[in-house]
C-alpha cells in the first residue's frame, strides 16, 4: 500500500489538509485561544510533521527538531475539551480537503491525531522535565497491523519509536 504519506497525496496533499485544518482552528473559539493570530510558517511546520510522521522525508526534524515542538506546547494547559475539539476538526478537514476515504487510512490518521494531541497535552502541563511525555522524536505512523519493531495492534505500537 506504500506509506501514510503517499497514500496521503505527499507533501501537496498534506499541505492542503493542514492549511484547511490550521484556518479552522484559528476561526474556533475553543481552539483559537492556543494559535493566537497565528503564525504564517505553522502550516508549513504541520506539513513536515506529519509528512515525517506518515514515512515522508525528515525536514521536521532536521529543520527544527522534536525540542521545538515540546517547547511550543508548555504552558499552554490544553483541556481535554481542546483537545477533543482539535481531533474533530482535524478529521472534519480530511473530509474537507478529500483525503483518502479507505477505513484503513481514516483509522491510522484518527489514531496519530489522538496520540499527538495526548502527547501535547501531557506537555502543556509539565512544569519540568519529568512530567514530559517521554515521547523524544517524531514518531513514525504506520498502517494498522504493521510491525515497526514492536507487536502490532494499539496506536502507540504503531509508531516507530
Amino acid at each position: 500500500m506504500g506509506t501514510l504519506y503517499e497514500h496521503a497525496g505527499r507533501e501537496p496533499g498534506l499541505h492542503r489538509l493542514e492549511a484547511h485544518f490550521y484556518a479552522s482552528v484559528l476561526a474556533d473559539p475553543l481552539l483559537q485561544p492556543l494559535f493566537g493570530d497565528g503564525k504564517p510558517e505553522h502550516v508549513d511546520h504541520l506539513t513536515a510533521f506529519t509528512a515525517e510522521s506518515f514515512g515522508g522525508p525528515d525536514r521536521f526534524s532536521r529543520e527544527l527538531g522534536f525540542r521545538h515542538l515540546i517547547e511550543v506546547h508548555r504552558g499552554l494547559n490544553i483541556t481535554e475539551e481542546q483537545r477533543r475539539r482539535f481531533v474533530e476538526l482535524y478529521l472534519q478537514a480530511l473530509d474537507a480537503t478529500e483525503m483518502p476515504e479507505d477505513e484503513e487510512f481514516r483509522t491510522a490518521v484518527r489514531e496519530h491525531v489522538e496520540f499527538g494531541t495526548q502527547v501535547a497535552m501531557q506537555n502543556s502541563h509539565a512544569h519540568d522535565e519529568s512530567e514530559l511525555h517521554p515521547l523524544r522524536e517524531v514518531p513514525r505512523w504506520t498502517w494498522a497491523g504493521d510491525d515497526p519493531g514492536s507487536a502490532p495492534g494499539s496506536a502507540e505500537d504503531r509508531t516507530g519509536t
